[in-house]
């Protein structure tokens, strides 16, 4: 199994694609399979820059838009599915390959997931209802191994650690201890991590938030807005939707709402090079998207 991990716009879908061709060209089959929590949903065609039909170039592609946005998908959710479609993939003699930037789908499809019991519905209320700083210091004082990895800035991890020690009396990191379920053991993985240069990525990403904009991001949030979701759902709060939904609702010029959206995609490209550079396995291959040859990266696909 293929797997090529990059940040936002750093070109990976693309070169997914350009490898399933290129086995192709040496009778192999292959399917493309998303690892990316935005590409996930349906409704967000064009904000998460899923790949079009001319883009996928005839190559199959699964578990992209495979999820309403009224149905949040876990890490847990997609790595069940993921899994399915790589057996079918093996099954019918294709090279999976996973595309993404999303490290916890990733980590999840192959190192398993720990089995923690449903958080209590009023624990989690309360935890959420916690602003940032008193939520940082309940973490302090109740699971401090976490607090100590966790940004004060990161109330989405510090929110899940709390909720998990306050409902089952055990820290997240004992949790994770007893982790199953994973692939890892069980596939040949030919990884790749794509760490292209920052001010590259990060002009590729504001001149794509423009393109979206001008090319029917704003209906795209329109639409979601007209449904009455949940705000707190995944899809609610992908990149580039509440930003959208400010300007739709008044509060802020479209301007504003660019500027905002181009600040945000740039802060999750600096938040996934940090987790690619320090949290796969050292030996995992980091490139520019330049520098990679398909069939020196890959030689292990195309020698079988």
């Amino acid at each position: 199994m293929a797997l090529i991990a990059g940040p936002t716009a750093s070109g990976k879908s693309d070169l997914a694609v350009q490898l399933a061709l290129a086995l192709k060209g040496d009778g192999k089959q292959a399917v493309v399979i998303n690892a990316d929590s935005a590409q996930v949903y349906a409704d967000l065609q064009i904000l998460s820059a899923r790949p079009t039909e001319e883009e996928m170039r005839g190559v199959p592609h699964c578990l992209f838009g495979s999820w309403d946005a009224a149905q949040a998908c876990s890490a847990a959710d997609w790595a069940a599915a993921a899994k399915r479609e790589i057996e079918n993939a093996h099954l019918a003699g294709s090279v999976p390959i996973l595309v993404g930037g999303t490290g916890m789908y990733i980590r999840t499809l192959l190192e398993g997931i720990a089995p923690i019991p449903a958080i209590d519905s009023e624990i989690r209320a309360d935890v959420r209802a916690l602003e940032a700083q008193a939520l940082y210091a309940a973490v302090e004082r109740e699971d401090p191994i976490a607090a100590k990895k966790l940004n004060a800035g990161d109330t989405q991890r510090l929110a899940r650690a709390l909720e998990v020690v306050r409902t089952t009396g055990k820290p997240l990191h004992q949790w994770q201890l007893e982790k199953t379920g994973g692939i890892a053991g069980s596939v040949t993985l030919a990884p790749l991590v794509l760490m292209p240069d920052r001010d590259w990525l990060y002009e590729r990403c504001e001149r794509r938030f423009l393109q979206m904009m001008d090319t029917g991001a704003v209906q795209e949030v329109e639409r979601l807005l007209a449904r009455n979701l949940p705000e707190d759902l995944p899809a609610m709060r992908a990149i580039g939707v509440p930003e959208i939904a400010g300007y739709l609702r008044g509060e802020r010029t479209r301007e504003e709402a660019m500027a905002l959206g181009q600040q945000a995609t740039r802060n999750y490209a600096k938040r996934q090079f940090t987790w690619l550079r320090h949290q796969p396995p050292e030996d995992w291959t980091r490139a520019a998207l330049e520098d990679v040859n398909l069939r020196a990266q890959f030689e292990i696909l195309f020698s079988k």
